[in-house]
């Protein structure tokens, strides 16, 4: 079991790191490349198509009607609905400022495990909330007074919160599915859903979209490559990989990596420039996510780990 355990912490430790890469890339993408539509049309078309076809090659999972409902549900929520929402959000902010909301994302698994399966919270866990929130508040505020975010930060920033709480529902309600059922199962049915969801809506889109005209350029090619094979595909493989073995409060903790990695890569290309509230807010908002995903547990000594 802590073979598994360590396999575990290594698929979401790479995912995470991954995902911090594909923030930027996906900005440049948003800016320069595809509409928000076309950039979630376009990941889900060809991360079905892969997953569907690696699936050809593997032993089929029969899935219960029940369970596959849930995963369904899940892609539509964790995938078409967050996802829609992280390149909204990039449009208006920086990849700074949105991936340190999506630091965020062990506070909102914690209170939202509290509402719907009865999780304690302890008066430390909310210190740590205050802490996670007092640094997105400081973003908000400074943001308006900067030249150096984005279009308008506060609309993408609760943009960014809202991709967070629906990617935070979809941990905690996937969880025993996820342990169930082997990773390319649950996606084959999740990018399938998601495929059929988003492609209608941008067929209309896709002219406006420069990747797909004549004027396409094949850096703006690689961008989109790499975000259907890595942020898409092996980053979603990762995730339901590491949820067989690990707490969804577990998952979550490494989201804190993404604004590490998104930060550095963001600013060392030129997409954002070093201010000082973006430190200190990363301090609260690290520091606050830290404290309620290491607090002991309130329930069951039997989940810790």
């Amino acid at each position: 079991m802590e073979k598994h355990k360590a396999e575990g912490h290594a698929a979401i430790l790479s995912a995470n790191v991954i995902f911090g890469l594909g923030v930027p890339v996906t900005k440049i993408l948003l800016d320069e490349w595809v509409t928000p539509m076309g950039y979630m049309a376009t990941r889900s078309l060809f991360a079905a198509l892969i997953f569907w076809t690696i699936q050809c090659f593997l032993p089929k999972e029969k899935v219960a009607s029940k369970d596959l409902l849930i995963i369904l549900a899940g892609g539509l929520l964790g995938f078409v609905v967050s996802q829609t929402l992280t390149a909204e959000s990039l449009v208006y902010t920086s990849p700074v400022y949105f991936s340190l909301i999506a630091a965020l994302t062990p506070v909102a698994v914690m209170l939202l495990a509290a509402v719907f399966i009865g999780e304690s919270i302890t008066g430390l866990s909310i210190f740590g909330v205050a802490m996670g929130i007092g640094g997105a508040l400081l973003m908000i505020f400074a943001g308006k007074s900067s030249t150096n975010g984005g279009s308008d930060d506060l609309l993408g920033i609760s943009l960014a919160v809202l991709s967070l709480l629906t990617w935070a529902i979809y941990l905690i309600a996937t969880r025993k599915v996820s342990q169930k059922y082997g990773p390319v199962t649950q996606m084959k049915w999740v990018f399938l859903i998601s495929a059929v969801a988003t492609v209608p809506f941008a067929m209309h889109d896709f002219s406006s979209n420069k990747l797909y005209t004549s004027a396409f350029g094949w850096d703006g090619v690689v961008e989109m490559a790499f975000v259907v094979l890595f942020a898409t595909v092996l980053g979603y493989f990762l995730i339901p990989f590491a949820m067989k073995y690990l707490r969804a409060t577990t998952v979550s903790i490494y989201t804190n990596l993404q604004p590490v990695v998104a930060s550095l890569v963001a600013m060392g290309i030129g997409q954002d420039a070093m201010t000082w509230d973006k430190p200190v807010a990363a301090v609260l908002i690290l520091l606050g996510a830290y404290i309620v995903t290491t607090r002991p547990p309130a329930t069951s000594r039997k989940e810790r780990e």
